[in-house]
């Protein structure tokens, strides 16, 4: 094998990020995954702040290498009949950024939530912090707070049993911040509530899995011209965690719908987001094996780790220390790399909270500190692997 090596990148919010580009400089990426978070969903990026942004993050000697992500808007998901206009702007966003030679843009098609957790603090044995996603807790939720009908249905009885018990011992202040966590997965400029959420479900119900899927191709043929005439890459993310819930359809879950995604919509165009964390919550899907069957489609990469029990539950475990084969992963990643022309770009996805971070306010999963060990690591791992 050859020594060609992954474009080693970190996802950075933008000058109010509390982790500064002098902070990601030390930490040993040179590539930068940021967006645009000042713009709201569903208008046009305007040229002006595309340049403005890749100067700041060049003036540091980085790259602007990913976009991540440039919102899908919810009526261009759901198809509305005013989907039109908010697909004529996503058009001219993707033309903005190919001007400015930014071509990897990740998005994801998720209905309502970009993801979902219900703690965002639990304890490890060591005194960090990671991300936790509860069944009981978000049956709890789902059946005594948001009160959604049927919903019952969707759980296992012993679920719903231990739902209704720790609702009951719950406190108003608990039910409260459970729900602030649940619906923080919702991507919008203005606060979000429960009745806002009920409305959005009712819409999906209607789509169902079958619908969203049509919506998704039918999205990806509208933006495929620009792509194809300017060179991007859509890497779409795949659904975080990556079963139903809420009532709400997915379709970017496991191996079967990104094989089906990649091949009925087979343009070059139209690539992969590989994320290790969301598939690995996933209690049937074997990581490496996905990466396998799709690896030629893949063109960014998101590097986490979970730990999953035995109903499913999962908290987000120490890059090389988790249920995912992340050596497997990194070896095929990086045999994949030796036959591109352009180095794949990844990123430490997430990453505990601990020592002096424990301390300061991050985006959730995004401090500082837990990241740089997760890049360390994995970038280790791929010199190992290439013999370096």
């Amino acid at each position: 094998m050859t020594n060609k090596k992954l474009l080693q990148s970190w996802r950075w919010y933008g000058p109010n990020d509390p982790v500064s580009l002098q902070d990601v400089k030390q930490a040993g990426a040179t590539g930068i995954v940021t967006a645009l978070h000042h713009i709201p969903h569903g208008e046009v990026w305007p040229l002006e702040d595309i340049k403005e942004r890749q100067r700041i993050i060049e003036a540091e000697g980085l790259t602007w290498a990913v976009v991540e992500s440039v919102p899908v808007h919810e009526a261009i998901k759901t198809d509305r009949a005013d989907a039109g206009p908010f697909l004529k702007n996503y058009i001219q966003t993707l033309e903005n950024l190919a001007a400015c030679n930014i071509k990897t843009v990740c998005y994801n098609f998720m209905p309502v939530l970009d993801w979902t957790r219900t703690q965002l603090d639990l304890t490890m044995k060591d005194g960090s912090k990671a991300l936790y996603f509860d069944w009981t807790d978000l049956a709890l939720f789902d059946l005594f707070i948001l009160k959604r009908t049927d919903a019952e249905k969707d759980y296992p009885a012993s679920i719903v049993a231990n739902a209704k018990q720790r609702y009951d011992t719950s406190t108003d202040e608990t039910r409260t911040k459970l729900s602030e966590v649940v619906l923080m997965g919702i991507p919008s400029e203005e606060p979000i509530g429960l009745a806002d959420l009920q409305k959005s479900i009712e819409v999906y119900k209607e789509i169902g899995t079958e619908g969203l899927r049509k919506n998704l191709l039918k999205f990806l043929a509208a933006i495929a011209p620009v792509c194809e005439s300017q060179g991007i890459h859509m890497t779409i993310h795949p659904d975080d965690p990556p079963y139903p819930i809420l009532g709400l359809p997915r379709v970017v879950s496991n191996q079967d719908d990104l094989l089906y995604l990649v091949t009925s919509e087979p343009r070059e165009f139209n690539g992969l987001c590989f994320c290790t964390g969301s598939l690995g919550a996933g209690v049937n899907n074997n990581i490496p094996a996905i990466l396998e069957s799709v690896k030629h489609k893949v063109h960014f990469a998101h590097l986490r780790n979970v730990k999953k029990d035995e109903e499913g539950n999962f908290y987000e475990a120490d890059h090389l220390d988790g249920d995912v084969d992340m050596y497997a992963v990194m070896k095929i990643l990086t045999e994949e790399n030796q036959k591109r022309q352009v180095s794949i770009p990844f990123r430490p996805d997430h990453g505990h909270q601990m020592l002096d971070d424990l301390h300061k306010i991050s985006n959730p999963g995004y401090s500082a500190i837990g990241r740089l060990r997760g890049l360390a690591e994995l970038r280790g791992l791929e010199l190992g692997i290439l013999g370096n």
